[in-house]
């Protein structure tokens, strides 16, 4: 919309026009003047020329007539212009430009074109920003933060970083230096979980994600459970709110010690990359078993008693899988008679759990479960361990209790505190 001129200036009083009653020219002619008075100037220039009696005639004309006031320019318009220059407040730069487009028809100021440009220049920031979005610029740039930031935040840590964290790793936790794994130290990552995209799934929920996925992975970090210390637990940083804003999807998943005042020295990691195939076979087998284990009910079985015939049913179908696996792989000779015993160790614990999952009363479950845990105990794992160089000291769980200082004693006879293969 145009702006409506400004009001003309007041007329002086000896401006040629309507006069009162009486003082109008009659025809022609022009009503005799008194004596000593000027005639009205008939041409746009006074008396003398261009330059009237008194000086120069101002340049908008001879009659005294003075240029329209000057508005001044508004300063939302400017500040939108400055948004939509600088694109990093785009929404902020359209916002300001509406709002000065409005001030400037009430008010009669400048800056019309400023306020226009800067809401087009926002607008073209936003869709910059949408576009970046949906192709994953967003992400490409958090990546660069987390470069950027690599060495003293725990968004850089990656799989196999140790590192001290001096805000601890209960809590909130934003610093993390890394050092050598050598070095006593905080924590030690073994996995990374990458969550999709998406709206803030909540706090809560993503503690429950990290619990469930980062105790699942601790496996395959540290294959070996007899060479985790027993003071050593699963930690977790999950994104915040803020972070999850800026395209953080990273759970970090961490061993660190029970004891906050207490640090770890050495690398926990025993995966393909520090064992011989061997041992990873061996150790893989291990797990099939293991995870049946972590799957025990709750409730005894005079509670439940269908539920815990399952699950004995789960226990033969992980020794029966535990046992082929073994069977397959191709042993050495010093290790070959040992596993090939332990195989049979095995077979006669699959048998019974699958009695006991088929038991006709609670007596019968129990006689026959609790011949699979003795056929499971773990010091009948210890002598192929020995020969395969795992650890042979089983670990404890119980406060108070501990293996031997080397973590490698215990020889044939194994431990004797009847902890299972976990």
């Amino acid at each position: 919309m145009s702006i409506p001129p400004p009001p003309g200036p007041r007329q002086p009083e000896d401006f040629p026009g309507p006069h009162a009653q009486g003082q109008y020219p009659q025809g022609p002619y022009a009503a005799p003047q008194p004596q000593g008075a000027h005639p009205p100037p008939q041409f746009p220039y006074g008396p003398q020329g261009p330059h009237g009696p008194h000086g120069p005639y101002p340049p908008y004309g001879p009659y005294g007539l003075q240029p329209p006031a000057v508005s001044a320019v508004n300063g939302v318009a400017i500040a939108a212009l400055v948004c939509g220059l600088l694109c990093f407040l785009p929404a902020v730069g359209l916002v300001l430009g509406l709002i000065a487009l409005w001030q400037i028809r009430r008010r009669s100021e400048r800056g019309r074109g400023m306020a226009i440009a800067g809401s087009v220049l926002s607008s073209v920031g936003l869709a910059l920003w949408a576009l970046s979005l949906s192709t994953g610029a967003a992400a490409d740039f958090w990546e660069g933060f987390k470069e950027g930031a690599r060495g003293n935040t725990v968004l850089a840590l990656e799989e196999g970083d140790c590192f001290d964290s001096p805000d601890g790793l209960v809590g909130w936790a934003i610093e993390a230096d890394q050092v050598p794994c050598s070095q006593e130290h905080d924590g030690e990552v073994f996995a990374l979980v990458t969550l999709p995209d998406g709206a803030f799934p909540g706090d809560d929920s993503l503690v429950d994600t990290a619990d469930d996925r980062c105790y699942a992975l601790q496996d395959g970090y540290a294959m070996d459970a007899w060479a985790l210390p027993s003071d050593v637990d699963v930690y977790h940083i999950t994104p915040s709110r803020e972070s999850w804003d800026h395209g953080d999807r990273v759970i970090t998943c961490v061993f660190g010690n029970r004891d906050a005042d207490a640090t770890l020295t050495g690398s926990l990691r025993r995966d393909e990359t520090t064992l011989d195939a061997d041992q990873v076979a061996y150790l893989k087998a291990t797990h099939v078993l293991n995870a049946a284990l972590y799957r025990v009910p709750v409730a005894e079985a005079e509670e439940d008693l269908p539920g815990n015939q399952k699950w004995a049913g789960q226990m033969s179908e992980a020794l029966a899988e535990q046992s082929g696996m073994l069977r397959e792989h191709e042993w050495p000779a010093d290790a070959e008679r040992p596993v090939t015993k332990l195989i049979g160790e095995l077979e006669k614990a699959e048998a019974a759990w699958a009695k006991a999952a088929e038991a006709d009363d609670l007596d019968a479950f129990y006689e026959h479960s609790a011949q699979g845990w003795e056929l499971i105990d773990s010091r009948k794992t210890v002598t192929a361990r020995k020969a395969l160089g795992l650890t042979t000291t089983p670990p404890t769980f119980d406060e108070g209790e501990s293996g031997s200082e080397d973590g490698t004693g215990g020889g044939d006879d194994g431990a004797d505190d009847g902890s299972l293969e976990v």
